[in-house]
């Protein structure tokens, strides 16, 4: 499947476009404001992978400033989220044990002038979402080492009612978009979580010290986010993760031991998700790196490949 408009400027350059970044960075910084201080709530489709889900979403901004959201999925199986501040209070179904603080985005927070060093920001011209007025904004990856993201955003409220994530082919590898909105204040019990709905809570995070895993090589405009030390999920093992972004796209390094446990290296792809895993022989045994994020494939073999732990690899 391919959308034409971001693919065409992917594949082919921007030599018909002739709007200013400033202009797309202003269109950004709108998105920012409108999600932290208006309240709206709406149904939207998603699609990863060929699959589609529909699900219904409500965003609550208090008085306070403090963001509250509930998305519950509509078909399938039941799937519900519950987030303050971009914190996870609640899931359902298998998300209350998949779900760590690590692995959740806060909301929004966009910083334009550090975006348009990685991304070229174009605005594209005008279209329609659930029957509303939208601006479309093109973010171009400067390299390969990054999707690029079509956003439509309400000319109204500023709010992004559809976006797009397109590899460098104009391959569409996911889509989020609104099929009805009502922007304004909500009743408070709308928020409410259903019975099946599980409180999270997240292990303590130890700190990992920055010299015991590290990348040599890392895309341009990554940096570290956070660093951490967890318990697996299948073992009593501790893993460290370690968090990298550049301001929109994130991936996530896990390193666990293996004691002797058989495993083969892994590659794969699902949607706009890829993961890359490798045995990494060290002195004080083997462990298994994996590289998890929305980043090309390429990419995140490159980066599993120059992980090490200084002094531990083997020659």
């Amino acid at each position: 499947m391919r959308f034409l408009s971001l693919g065409v400027l992917l594949v082919g350059g921007f030599y018909s476009l002739s709007a200013l970044a400033s202009d797309g960075a202003a269109l950004l910084q709108r998105l920012v404001q409108a999600e932290r201080t208006q309240s709206f709530s709406g149904t939207f489709v998603y699609e990863r992978n060929g699959s589609f889900s529909s699900h219904s979403v409500w965003h609550q901004v208090a008085s306070d400033g403090v963001v509250r959201e509930r998305l519950l999925q509509l078909d399938g199986a039941a799937k519900e989220v519950v987030r303050v501040d971009g914190q996870v209070q609640c899931a359902s179904g298998m998300l209350a044990d998949q779900l760590t603080d690590t692995q959740l985005r806060p909301g929004r927070a966009f910083d334009p002038s550090k975006l348009s060093q990685w991304y070229d920001l174009r605005v594209l011209g005008d279209s329609r979402v659930a029957g509303r007025a939208t601006t479309v904004l093109a973010l171009v990856p400067r390299d390969q080492h990054r999707h690029g993201i079509e956003l439509h955003l309400d000319q109204q409220t500023g709010l992004a009612l559809k976006s797009l994530l397109v590899n460098d082919k104009g391959q569409l590898l996911e889509r989020f978009q609104l099929t009805h909105i009502q922007v304004g204040e909500m009743a408070d019990e709308v928020l409410e979580p259903e019975a099946g709905c599980r409180p999270v809570r997240s292990a303590p995070a130890a700190v990992q010290p920055a010299q015991a895993w590290s990348a040599q090589w890392l895309p341009p405009g990554f940096s570290l986010n956070s660093s951490s030390e967890r318990r697996s999920p299948a073992s009593d093992e501790s893993v460290a993760c370690q968090v990298y972004d550049d301001g929109l796209a994130r991936f996530s390094v896990f390193i666990e031991p293996l004691n002797d446990a058989t495993a083969e290296d892994v590659r794969t792809q699902l949607g706009p998700t890829v993961a890359v895993s490798r045995r990494l022989k060290v002195v004080s045994g083997d462990v298994m790196v994996t590289v998890v994020g929305e980043i090309p494939l390429g990419t995140a073999e490159r980066i599993a490949l120059s992980i090490h732990s200084p002094g531990e690899a083997r020659p």
